[in-house]
């Protein structure tokens, strides 16, 4: 949805994935940001940020894996659960 997907572009010997160029430019940006400042005052982020540049991974490849781990958990902030609304309600039909 926001361009954080991860896509093929891999060539040769080089075994790498870019960003996706489309989705939202501005949401991609906005990611971008909360990763940032999650780097800077966050300890969890920190902390994965260290491990994985032990494991010799770019900062840049980093910034795309933790744009997609803000997504994921943006996305469960607004997408409401109805699971509790859909077990009060009657089921349609059964009456």
């Amino acid at each position: 949805m926001c361009g954080a997907s991860p896509v093929e572009a891999s060539s040769g010997k080089t075994q790498r994935r870019r960003l996706n160029r489309g989705g939202d430019r501005q949401a991609n940006a906005a990611l971008y940001r909360i990763v940032l400042s999650r780097l800077r005052w966050e300890g969890r982020s920190q902390d994965y940020l260290r491990r994985r540049l032990a494991e010799s991974e770019t900062k840049r490849e980093i910034i795309r894996c933790l744009k997609r781990y803000v997504a994921r958990e943006i996305y469960r902030l607004i997408v409401p659960t109805n699971t509790a609304a859909n077990d009060t309600e009657p089921a349609r039909g059964a009456a």
